[in-house]
Protein backbone atom coordinates (compact mmCIF):
# COMPACT_ATOMS: atom_id res chain seq x y z
CA UNK A 1 0.00 0.00 0.00
CA UNK A 2 1.07 3.39 -1.18
CA UNK A 3 1.77 6.91 0.49
CA UNK A 4 -2.19 7.73 -0.90
CA UNK A 5 -3.63 4.64 -0.38
CA UNK A 6 -2.61 4.64 3.42
CA UNK A 7 -3.74 8.59 3.60
CA UNK A 8 -6.76 7.95 2.42
CA UNK A 9 -8.18 5.23 4.48
CA UNK A 10 -6.81 7.01 7.66
CA UNK A 11 -8.70 10.24 6.65
CA UNK A 12 -11.78 7.67 6.05
CA UNK A 13 -11.47 6.28 9.72
CA UNK A 14 -10.32 9.63 10.94
CA UNK A 15 -7.38 8.21 12.55
CA UNK A 16 -5.45 11.72 10.79
CA UNK A 17 -4.03 13.64 13.80
CA UNK A 18 -3.89 17.44 12.45
CA UNK A 19 -2.10 20.41 13.55
CA UNK A 20 -2.30 23.81 12.80
CA UNK A 21 0.63 26.22 12.77
CA UNK A 22 -0.85 30.15 14.06
CA UNK A 23 -4.05 30.23 16.13
CA UNK A 24 -5.11 33.81 14.84
CA UNK A 25 -8.08 34.77 12.46
CA UNK A 26 -7.48 32.03 10.37
CA UNK A 27 -6.00 28.95 12.67
CA UNK A 28 -8.39 28.78 14.96
CA UNK A 29 -11.49 28.68 13.11
CA UNK A 30 -9.91 25.73 11.19
CA UNK A 31 -8.44 23.89 14.08
CA UNK A 32 -11.81 24.02 15.56
CA UNK A 33 -13.49 22.63 12.38
CA UNK A 34 -11.10 19.78 12.07
CA UNK A 35 -11.23 18.94 15.68
CA UNK A 36 -15.15 19.26 15.38
CA UNK A 37 -14.83 16.64 12.54
CA UNK A 38 -13.71 14.00 14.88
CA UNK A 39 -9.65 14.99 13.87
CA UNK A 40 -7.47 15.34 17.22
CA UNK A 41 -6.16 18.28 16.44
CA UNK A 42 -2.87 20.39 18.13
CA UNK A 43 -2.61 23.70 17.44
CA UNK A 44 0.80 25.37 17.40
CA UNK A 45 1.55 28.65 18.32
CA UNK A 46 5.07 30.75 19.57
CA UNK A 47 2.22 33.33 21.52
CA UNK A 48 2.46 31.65 25.38
CA UNK A 49 -1.15 33.14 25.99
CA UNK A 50 -2.66 32.20 22.99
CA UNK A 51 -1.53 28.49 23.75
CA UNK A 52 -2.72 28.92 27.51
CA UNK A 53 -6.24 30.72 26.10
CA UNK A 54 -6.68 27.70 23.94
CA UNK A 55 -5.77 24.99 26.48
CA UNK A 56 -8.10 26.51 28.96
CA UNK A 57 -11.24 26.80 26.49
CA UNK A 58 -10.81 30.32 26.45
CA UNK A 59 -11.70 31.67 22.82
CA UNK A 60 -10.31 34.80 21.10
CA UNK A 61 -11.70 35.13 17.67
CA UNK A 62 -15.07 36.46 16.98
CA UNK A 63 -16.28 33.29 14.12
CA UNK A 64 -15.20 30.70 17.19
CA UNK A 65 -18.12 29.22 19.13
CA UNK A 66 -16.91 29.62 22.58
CA UNK A 67 -18.79 26.42 23.77
CA UNK A 68 -17.20 24.58 20.94
CA UNK A 69 -13.71 25.31 21.47
CA UNK A 70 -14.22 24.50 25.62
CA UNK A 71 -15.42 21.43 24.85
CA UNK A 72 -13.33 20.38 22.08
CA UNK A 73 -10.45 20.99 24.65
CA UNK A 74 -12.51 19.28 28.12
CA UNK A 75 -12.87 16.23 25.93
CA UNK A 76 -9.12 15.94 24.65
CA UNK A 77 -10.13 16.54 20.98
CA UNK A 78 -8.29 19.55 20.76
CA UNK A 79 -5.14 20.96 22.54
CA UNK A 80 -2.32 23.54 22.05
CA UNK A 81 1.30 23.97 22.30
CA UNK A 82 4.33 26.05 21.48
CA UNK A 83 6.10 22.76 21.57
CA UNK A 84 6.88 22.08 17.54
CA UNK A 85 8.19 18.46 18.31
CA UNK A 86 4.68 16.99 18.93
CA UNK A 87 4.69 18.01 14.79
CA UNK A 88 6.07 14.08 14.72
CA UNK A 89 2.67 12.91 15.64
CA UNK A 90 0.67 14.64 13.41
CA UNK A 91 -0.74 13.49 9.45
CA UNK A 92 -2.01 16.77 8.40
CA UNK A 93 -0.35 20.46 9.20
CA UNK A 94 -1.57 23.79 8.36
CA UNK A 95 0.55 26.66 8.51
CA UNK A 96 -2.33 29.90 8.96
CA UNK A 97 0.51 32.33 10.13
CA UNK A 98 0.74 36.44 8.90
CA UNK A 99 2.52 37.35 6.10
CA UNK A 100 2.25 41.16 6.50
CA UNK A 101 4.42 43.76 4.55
CA UNK A 102 7.36 45.13 5.80
CA UNK A 103 7.91 49.08 5.69
CA UNK A 104 9.26 49.03 2.27
CA UNK A 105 5.78 46.96 1.35
CA UNK A 106 7.20 44.25 0.51
CA UNK A 107 6.80 40.69 1.59
CA UNK A 108 7.23 39.84 4.69
CA UNK A 109 7.58 35.95 4.58
CA UNK A 110 9.59 35.31 8.24
CA UNK A 111 6.90 33.70 9.51
CA UNK A 112 6.35 31.56 6.97
CA UNK A 113 9.88 30.38 7.02
CA UNK A 114 10.47 29.96 10.59
CA UNK A 115 6.94 27.96 10.98
CA UNK A 116 8.37 25.64 7.75
CA UNK A 117 11.83 25.16 9.40
CA UNK A 118 10.20 24.38 12.82
CA UNK A 119 7.98 21.95 11.27
CA UNK A 120 10.84 20.08 9.16
CA UNK A 121 13.10 19.67 12.19
CA UNK A 122 10.01 17.03 12.81
CA UNK A 123 8.85 16.47 10.12
CA UNK A 124 7.72 12.52 9.71
CA UNK A 125 6.70 10.33 6.17
CA UNK A 126 3.44 10.21 5.43
CA UNK A 127 2.18 13.82 6.41
CA UNK A 128 0.11 16.11 4.26
CA UNK A 129 1.66 20.10 4.79
CA UNK A 130 -0.47 23.00 3.34
CA UNK A 131 0.27 26.43 3.71
CA UNK A 132 -2.69 28.68 4.16
CA UNK A 133 -1.22 31.81 4.68
CA UNK A 134 -1.69 33.91 1.64
CA UNK A 135 1.69 34.97 -0.56
CA UNK A 136 2.95 35.67 -4.14
CA UNK A 137 2.68 32.71 -6.44
CA UNK A 138 5.79 30.43 -6.05
CA UNK A 139 6.01 30.24 -2.36
CA UNK A 140 5.12 26.73 -2.01
CA UNK A 141 7.18 25.50 -4.32
CA UNK A 142 10.28 27.58 -4.56
CA UNK A 143 10.47 28.39 -0.62
CA UNK A 144 8.57 25.59 1.23
CA UNK A 145 9.40 23.11 -0.31
CA UNK A 146 13.04 23.31 -0.39
CA UNK A 147 12.98 24.36 3.56
CA UNK A 148 11.04 20.61 4.38
CA UNK A 149 13.25 18.32 2.62
CA UNK A 150 16.63 20.02 3.44
CA UNK A 151 15.32 19.89 6.94
CA UNK A 152 13.73 16.93 7.38
CA UNK A 153 15.82 14.48 5.18
CA UNK A 154 12.32 13.45 3.09
CA UNK A 155 11.34 13.56 -0.17
CA UNK A 156 8.19 15.23 -1.36
CA UNK A 157 5.50 13.14 -3.44
CA UNK A 158 7.68 10.23 -2.20
CA UNK A 159 7.43 10.90 1.36
CA UNK A 160 5.42 13.63 1.93
CA UNK A 161 2.92 15.69 -0.10
CA UNK A 162 2.72 19.42 -0.32
CA UNK A 163 0.43 21.75 -1.03
CA UNK A 164 -1.55 25.56 -1.13
CA UNK A 165 -5.13 26.36 -0.29
CA UNK A 166 -5.63 29.85 0.64
CA UNK A 167 -7.45 31.05 3.97
CA UNK A 168 -10.64 32.60 2.77
CA UNK A 169 -12.12 34.14 6.29
CA UNK A 170 -14.08 37.08 6.38
CA UNK A 171 -14.21 38.22 9.90
CA UNK A 172 -18.26 39.58 10.65
CA UNK A 173 -19.55 37.28 8.29
CA UNK A 174 -22.88 36.12 9.30
CA UNK A 175 -23.78 33.78 6.42
CA UNK A 176 -19.91 32.37 5.10
CA UNK A 177 -17.23 31.01 8.12
CA UNK A 178 -14.52 28.53 7.26
CA UNK A 179 -16.90 25.86 7.48
CA UNK A 180 -19.36 26.45 4.47
CA UNK A 181 -16.72 28.47 2.40
CA UNK A 182 -15.70 26.80 -0.49
CA UNK A 183 -12.14 25.98 -0.15
CA UNK A 184 -9.02 25.83 -3.17
CA UNK A 185 -7.03 23.05 -3.43
CA UNK A 186 -3.51 23.24 -5.61
CA UNK A 187 -0.56 20.64 -4.26
CA UNK A 188 2.50 19.50 -6.11
CA UNK A 189 1.52 16.25 -7.54
CA UNK A 190 -2.21 15.14 -8.60
CA UNK A 191 -1.91 12.59 -5.97
CA UNK A 192 -0.82 15.13 -3.10
CA UNK A 193 -3.82 17.30 -4.67
CA UNK A 194 -6.58 14.25 -4.42
CA UNK A 195 -5.34 13.32 -0.68
CA UNK A 196 -5.58 16.92 0.62
CA UNK A 197 -8.70 17.77 -1.29
CA UNK A 198 -10.33 14.20 0.11
CA UNK A 199 -8.99 15.69 3.92
CA UNK A 200 -10.82 19.15 3.64
CA UNK A 201 -13.93 17.33 2.12
CA UNK A 202 -14.07 15.08 5.05
CA UNK A 203 -13.89 18.35 7.45
CA UNK A 204 -15.87 21.26 5.31
CA UNK A 205 -18.93 21.27 3.73
CA UNK A 206 -18.08 24.25 1.30
CA UNK A 207 -17.10 22.76 -2.62
CA UNK A 208 -13.47 21.67 -2.46
CA UNK A 209 -12.31 22.65 -5.71
CA UNK A 210 -8.64 21.48 -7.09
CA UNK A 211 -6.39 22.96 -9.48
CA UNK A 212 -3.17 21.68 -10.79
CA UNK A 213 -0.64 23.56 -9.45
CA UNK A 214 0.21 25.42 -6.21
CA UNK A 215 0.90 28.20 -8.21
CA UNK A 216 -2.47 28.60 -9.77
CA UNK A 217 -4.22 28.36 -6.32
CA UNK A 218 -1.77 30.81 -5.06
CA UNK A 219 -2.49 33.19 -7.81
CA UNK A 220 -5.87 32.47 -7.11
CA UNK A 221 -5.92 33.57 -3.73
CA UNK A 222 -4.16 37.07 -5.06
CA UNK A 223 -7.13 37.84 -8.13
CA UNK A 224 -10.07 37.49 -5.51
CA UNK A 225 -8.37 40.18 -3.45
CA UNK A 226 -6.94 42.06 -6.16
CA UNK A 227 -10.27 42.68 -8.03
CA UNK A 228 -11.91 43.89 -4.88
CA UNK A 229 -8.92 46.46 -4.52
CA UNK A 230 -9.34 47.50 -7.89
CA UNK A 231 -12.83 48.00 -8.18
CA UNK A 232 -12.61 50.26 -4.46
CA UNK A 233 -10.08 52.29 -6.10
CA UNK A 234 -12.37 52.67 -8.96
CA UNK A 235 -15.19 54.39 -6.59
CA UNK A 236 -12.49 55.61 -4.17
CA UNK A 237 -11.54 57.92 -7.16
CA UNK A 238 -15.18 58.33 -8.47
CA UNK A 239 -16.13 59.77 -5.00
CA UNK A 240 -12.74 62.42 -5.61
CA UNK A 241 -14.77 63.02 -8.85
CA UNK A 242 -18.32 63.40 -7.97
CA UNK A 243 -17.55 65.63 -4.95
CA UNK A 244 -16.28 68.46 -6.98
CA UNK A 245 -19.28 67.62 -9.52
CA UNK A 246 -21.64 67.97 -6.67
CA UNK A 247 -23.01 64.55 -7.49
CA UNK A 248 -23.93 61.97 -4.90
CA UNK A 249 -22.17 59.00 -5.81
CA UNK A 250 -23.91 56.82 -3.20
CA UNK A 251 -26.81 57.65 -5.18
CA UNK A 252 -25.23 57.20 -8.47
CA UNK A 253 -24.22 53.14 -6.98
CA UNK A 254 -27.58 52.65 -5.84
CA UNK A 255 -29.14 53.35 -9.31
CA UNK A 256 -26.58 51.17 -10.91
CA UNK A 257 -27.49 48.20 -8.53
CA UNK A 258 -30.93 48.24 -10.38
CA UNK A 259 -29.49 46.80 -13.23
CA UNK A 260 -29.53 42.44 -12.94
CA UNK A 261 -25.88 41.62 -14.75
CA UNK A 262 -22.78 43.00 -15.50
CA UNK A 263 -22.37 45.45 -12.05
CA UNK A 264 -21.38 44.43 -8.80
CA UNK A 265 -21.27 47.16 -5.83
CA UNK A 266 -18.48 48.44 -4.26
CA UNK A 267 -18.69 51.46 -1.90
CA UNK A 268 -16.18 54.01 -1.39
CA UNK A 269 -14.42 55.19 2.19
CA UNK A 270 -11.60 56.35 4.31
CA UNK A 271 -9.27 53.82 3.20
CA UNK A 272 -8.63 49.62 2.77
CA UNK A 273 -8.70 47.68 5.92
CA UNK A 274 -8.46 44.05 6.98
CA UNK A 275 -4.94 41.73 6.17
CA UNK A 276 -6.17 40.90 2.32
CA UNK A 277 -7.32 43.51 0.44
CA UNK A 278 -4.47 46.15 1.17
CA UNK A 279 -1.78 43.85 0.97
CA UNK A 280 -2.38 41.16 -1.29
CA UNK A 281 -1.83 43.03 -4.31
CA UNK A 282 1.79 44.49 -3.22
CA UNK A 283 2.58 40.46 -3.27
CA UNK A 284 1.81 40.09 -6.75
CA UNK A 285 3.29 43.40 -7.60
CA UNK A 286 6.55 42.30 -6.12
CA UNK A 287 6.60 39.20 -7.72
CA UNK A 288 5.78 40.51 -11.25
CA UNK A 289 8.91 42.89 -11.12
CA UNK A 290 10.73 39.54 -11.20
CA UNK A 291 9.76 39.38 -14.72
CA UNK A 292 10.46 42.62 -15.51
CA UNK A 293 6.77 42.95 -15.81
CA UNK A 294 4.73 46.11 -14.00
CA UNK A 295 1.31 45.60 -13.11
CA UNK A 296 0.06 49.31 -13.88
CA UNK A 297 -3.72 49.06 -13.56
CA UNK A 298 -3.38 47.21 -9.79
CA UNK A 299 -0.52 50.00 -8.54
CA UNK A 300 -2.62 52.77 -9.89
CA UNK A 301 -5.85 51.41 -7.92
CA UNK A 302 -3.10 51.03 -4.91
CA UNK A 303 -2.19 54.61 -5.00
CA UNK A 304 -5.86 55.82 -4.54
CA UNK A 305 -6.66 53.45 -2.10
CA UNK A 306 -3.28 54.42 0.06
CA UNK A 307 -4.38 58.31 -0.20
CA UNK A 308 -7.79 57.84 0.82
CA UNK A 309 -7.01 58.73 4.73
CA UNK A 310 -5.17 62.17 3.55
CA UNK A 311 -8.41 63.07 1.28
CA UNK A 312 -10.32 61.92 4.36
CA UNK A 313 -8.44 64.45 6.31
CA UNK A 314 -9.06 67.62 3.73
CA UNK A 315 -12.37 66.92 3.11
CA UNK A 316 -12.96 66.71 7.31
CA UNK A 317 -11.19 70.35 7.42
CA UNK A 318 -13.23 71.47 4.50
CA UNK A 319 -16.47 70.71 6.64
CA UNK A 320 -14.95 72.49 9.57
CA UNK A 321 -14.11 75.66 7.45
CA UNK A 322 -18.10 75.95 6.47
CA UNK A 323 -17.94 76.28 9.94
CA UNK A 324 -15.69 78.89 10.49
CA UNK A 325 -13.31 76.57 11.97
CA UNK A 326 -9.65 75.32 12.06
CA UNK A 327 -8.49 72.11 11.93
CA UNK A 328 -5.84 72.89 14.02
CA UNK A 329 -7.40 73.28 17.75
CA UNK A 330 -10.59 71.55 16.51
CA UNK A 331 -12.05 68.48 18.77
CA UNK A 332 -12.72 65.72 17.11
CA UNK A 333 -14.35 62.38 17.71
CA UNK A 334 -13.40 59.55 15.32
CA UNK A 335 -16.60 56.77 15.39
CA UNK A 336 -15.07 53.42 14.81
CA UNK A 337 -11.40 52.15 14.52
CA UNK A 338 -12.35 48.50 13.24
CA UNK A 339 -11.72 47.93 9.70
CA UNK A 340 -15.37 46.93 8.88
CA UNK A 341 -18.43 46.98 10.85
CA UNK A 342 -19.40 45.22 14.42
CA UNK A 343 -16.33 43.12 14.44
CA UNK A 344 -13.20 43.80 16.90
CA UNK A 345 -10.39 43.49 14.52
CA UNK A 346 -8.15 46.52 13.40
CA UNK A 347 -5.61 45.18 11.25
CA UNK A 348 -4.71 47.82 8.85
CA UNK A 349 -7.72 49.86 9.49
CA UNK A 350 -8.01 53.21 7.93
CA UNK A 351 -8.80 55.04 10.52
CA UNK A 352 -5.97 54.44 12.10
CA UNK A 353 -3.96 56.42 9.52
CA UNK A 354 -7.28 58.98 9.36
CA UNK A 355 -6.55 59.36 13.33
CA UNK A 356 -2.42 60.11 12.93
CA UNK A 357 -3.10 62.38 10.14
CA UNK A 358 -6.01 64.52 12.33
CA UNK A 359 -3.57 64.54 14.88
CA UNK A 360 -0.39 65.65 12.74
CA UNK A 361 -2.26 68.57 11.83
CA UNK A 362 -2.86 69.51 14.90
CA UNK A 363 -6.64 68.22 15.92
CA UNK A 364 -7.75 67.48 19.21
CA UNK A 365 -8.65 63.47 18.61
CA UNK A 366 -10.24 60.79 20.45
CA UNK A 367 -12.09 57.71 18.96
CA UNK A 368 -15.23 55.58 20.38
CA UNK A 369 -15.65 52.39 19.37
CA UNK A 370 -17.96 49.33 21.42
CA UNK A 371 -15.86 46.74 19.95
CA UNK A 372 -12.33 48.00 20.23
CA UNK A 373 -12.16 50.22 23.69
CA UNK A 374 -8.08 50.68 22.95
CA UNK A 375 -5.66 49.77 19.89
CA UNK A 376 -2.29 49.35 19.87
CA UNK A 377 0.09 51.29 17.27
CA UNK A 378 3.85 51.51 16.47
CA UNK A 379 4.01 49.73 20.53
CA UNK A 380 2.34 52.66 21.80
CA UNK A 381 -1.65 51.84 23.37
CA UNK A 382 -4.14 54.33 22.87
CA UNK A 383 -7.76 54.13 24.57
CA UNK A 384 -11.23 55.69 23.71
CA UNK A 385 -13.66 57.42 24.69
CA UNK A 386 -16.08 54.51 27.41
CA UNK A 387 -19.16 56.16 25.72
CA UNK A 388 -20.92 58.31 23.56
CA UNK A 389 -24.37 60.41 24.76
CA UNK A 390 -26.07 63.87 23.82
CA UNK A 391 -23.52 65.56 25.48
CA UNK A 392 -20.55 63.73 24.36
CA UNK A 393 -21.30 64.20 21.26
CA UNK A 394 -22.15 68.20 21.53
CA UNK A 395 -18.74 68.75 22.99
CA UNK A 396 -16.63 68.07 19.84
CA UNK A 397 -16.16 70.33 16.58
CA UNK A 398 -16.45 67.65 14.16
CA UNK A 399 -17.92 64.17 14.24
CA UNK A 400 -16.16 61.63 11.63
CA UNK A 401 -17.57 58.23 11.26
CA UNK A 402 -14.56 55.50 9.57
CA UNK A 403 -16.41 52.26 10.83
CA UNK A 404 -20.33 51.87 10.36
CA UNK A 405 -21.04 49.85 13.26
CA UNK A 406 -24.84 48.92 13.82
CA UNK A 407 -24.65 49.90 17.63
CA UNK A 408 -24.34 53.63 17.03
CA UNK A 409 -27.16 55.56 18.03
CA UNK A 410 -26.95 57.46 14.53
CA UNK A 411 -30.72 59.70 15.07
CA UNK A 412 -28.73 60.98 18.44
CA UNK A 413 -25.64 61.87 16.78
CA UNK A 414 -27.03 63.81 14.07
CA UNK A 415 -29.31 65.42 16.71
CA UNK A 416 -26.46 66.81 18.88
CA UNK A 417 -23.57 66.94 16.62
CA UNK A 418 -22.11 70.15 15.72
CA UNK A 419 -20.49 68.77 12.18
CA UNK A 420 -20.56 65.45 10.83
CA UNK A 421 -18.27 63.81 8.20
CA UNK A 422 -19.90 60.39 7.16
CA UNK A 423 -17.33 58.45 4.92
CA UNK A 424 -19.62 55.52 4.73
CA UNK A 425 -22.60 55.93 4.39
CA UNK A 426 -24.02 55.07 7.93
CA UNK A 427 -26.56 58.01 8.23
CA UNK A 428 -28.06 57.24 5.18
CA UNK A 429 -31.45 56.09 6.94
CA UNK A 430 -31.75 59.74 9.12
CA UNK A 431 -33.83 62.10 7.23
CA UNK A 432 -32.46 65.25 8.92
CA UNK A 433 -29.07 65.86 7.23
CA UNK A 434 -28.40 69.58 7.79
CA UNK A 435 -25.12 68.78 9.42
CA UNK A 436 -23.88 65.86 7.65
CA UNK A 437 -21.75 65.54 4.92
CA UNK A 438 -20.94 62.22 2.78
CA UNK A 439 -17.52 61.83 1.24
Amino acid sequence: MGMKERLMEKIKKHEITVGVVGLGYVGLPLAVEKAKAGFKTIGFDVQPEKVKMVNDGHNYIGDVVNEDLKELVDNGQMRATSDFSFVKDVDFIAICVPTPLDKHQEPDVSYVRSSTESIAEHLSKDTMVVLESTTYPGTTEEMIRPILEKGSGLICGEDFYLGFSPERVDPGNLIYKTKNTPKVVGAIGKDATEVIAAMYREVLEGEVYEVSSPAIAEMEKILENTYRNINIGLVNELAMLCNKMNISLWEVIEAAKTKPYGFQAFYPGPGLGGHCIPLDPYYLTWKAREYGFHTSMIENSMIINDQMPEYTVDRAAEVLNRYKKSLNGSKVLVLGVAYKNNIDDYRESPALNVIDILKRRGADVDFYDPWIPKYKRNGEWFTGIDHIDADVVSAYDLIVVTTAHDAYDYQMIQKNAQAIFDTRNAFKNVEDRDNIELL
